[in-house]
C-alpha cells in the first residue's frame, strides 16, 4: 500500500463516534485528514480544530459551505417544494451530498485512497456518504466502521465508545444519561440515539435547541410570511475525474 492510499479522509463532526473512529482509524494504520463543514450550525469550530489535532489528525480541515448548502440544495428543494412522503423534512438529506462535495475535493487534493464516515448500517446517512462519494469519484475506497465486524463487536453499543473515549483521553459532548446525537446545519436540526430510539418517548427536558420547548413556549400564535423572489442559479457538473485532476 503506497504513503498516499494510507491516508483517509473522516467525515469528522467532533462527537462521540467519530472522535472515537479518528482514534480507531488511526490505530489501524492510517493517517487521518479531518473533514468538518461549516453548514451554519452553532458550533466552536476553532475548538472542534483543535480536538481532532490533538487527537492525531494529521490535517483538520473546516470549510464554509453555507452558500453552497443554500444555492445548490436548500433553494432546489424549497423551490420544488420537495418533502418526502408529504412529511419527512429532508433537513439531513440536503446537507449530506454538500458535506460529500467538500469530503471529495479535499480527498483529491491530499491524495487520498479512502472515505471514512460515522454512519451506522441501519440508515440512510450510509447511503448518502457512500453513493455521493461513488459518484463524484468512483476510484475511491470507503472505510464504513459501522459496518466492519472489527469495530462493531469490539463497540457492541454505545457504552463501549464511552469507555474508549474514557481511555484514550477522548473528551466528548455526550454522556451516557444524555447519550443522543445532534445534527444541525442553517435550516434544520435532529436529534437520535439513546433514549429517543424509542418513538413513544417524549423529548427530554432542555433537548431543544432551535426552537422553544412547546411545554414552554408562549400560547399566542406567531406568524411567519416568506416571500420568494426569481434567483437563478447554474447547475454545476460535480463528477470529479481523478485522471484529469479536476475538482468539484
Amino acid at each position: 500500500m503506497t504513503e498516499e492510499a494510507k491516508i483517509v479522509v473522516l467525515a469528522y463532526s467532533g462527537g462521540l463516534d467519530t472522535s472515537c473512529i479518528l482514534v480507531w482509524l488511526r490505530q489501524q494504520g492510517f493517517q487521518v485528514v479531518a473533514y468538518l463543514a461549516n453548514l451554519g450550525q452553532d458550533e466552536d469550530f476553532e475548538d472542534a480544530k483543535l480536538k481532532a489535532t490533538k487527537l492525531g489528525a494529521k490535517e483538520v480541515v473546516v470549510e464554509d459551505q453555507q452558500l453552497e448548502l443554500v444555492q445548490d440544495f436548500v433553494w432546489p428543494a424549497v423551490s420544488a417544494d420537495l418533502i418526502y412522503e408529504d412529511r419527512y423534512q429532508l433537513g439531513t438529506a440536503l446537507a449530506r451530498p454538500c458535506i460529500v462535495r467538500g469530503i471529495v475535493r479535499l480527498a483529491v487534493r491530499v491524495g487520498a485512497g479512502y472515505i471514512a464516515h460515522g454512519a451506522t448500517g441501519k440508515g440512510n446517512d450510509q447511503i448518502r456518504f457512500e453513493l455521493g462519494c461513488h459518484a463524484l469519484c468512483p476510484g475511491i475506497k470507503i472505510v464504513a466502521p459501522w459496518k466492519d465486524p472489527a469495530f462493531y463487536e469490539r463497540f457492541p453499543g454505545r457504552q463501549e465508545l464511552f469507555e474508549y473515549a474514557h481511555t484514550h483521553d477522548i473528551p466528548v459532548p455526550v454522556t451516557p444519561k444524555a447519550p443522543w446525537s445532534i445534527d444541525a446545519n442553517m435550516v434544520h436540526i435532529s436529534y437520535e440515539s439513546g433514549i429517543l430510539e424509542n418513538p413513544s418517548t417524549h423529548p427530554p427536558e432542555g433537548i431543544f435547541q432551535l426552537t422553544t420547548d412547546p411545554e414552554e413556549a408562549p400560547d399566542t400564535p406567531q406568524y411567519l410570511t416568506l416571500t420568494f423572489k426569481a434567483v437563478s442559479w447554474d447547475l454545476r457538473d460535480a463528477r470529479i475525474d481523478t485522471a484529469e485532476g479536476s475538482t468539484p
